[in-house]
């Protein structure tokens, strides 16, 4: 039972490292897509750009087929539609703008 409880710490520890370096990774991330917000600003383009979003999908979609794991390719599309909600969400505020845009439907 101990070397149970052992591995289940080790392997939490490790899940621990990992959430770090995910949110640093997402937080750059972020970053570069508030950046790529001002330059659409000062373009006069919109923040929602579905061609963009699209395409974005179809690399992770990709990826998450070709590296297969325990994620579903879906599932990986999931976690990036979110992402890149969040990231919409960041360039709106960094903008300090009310724009509306149309969201994605489900």
């Amino acid at each position: 039972m101990a070397e149970v409880l052992t591995s289940i710490e080790e392997l939490r520890s490790r899940i621990d490292v990992i959430d770090e370096q995910l949110v640093r990774l997402l937080n750059v991330r972020v970053a570069c897509a508030v950046e790529v917000g001002r330059l659409k600003h000062e373009a006069g383009l919109p923040i929602y750009q579905p061609e963009r979003e699209a395409q974005v999908l179809a690399g992770v979609r990709k990826s998450g087929t070709e590296l297969a794991g325990p994620l579903t390719a879906e599932a990986v599309v999931r976690i990036f539609e979110r992402i890149i909600d969040e990231a919409r969400r960041a360039e709106r505020a960094a903008r300090g703008s009310d724009e509306s845009i149309r969201e994605p439907e489900e």
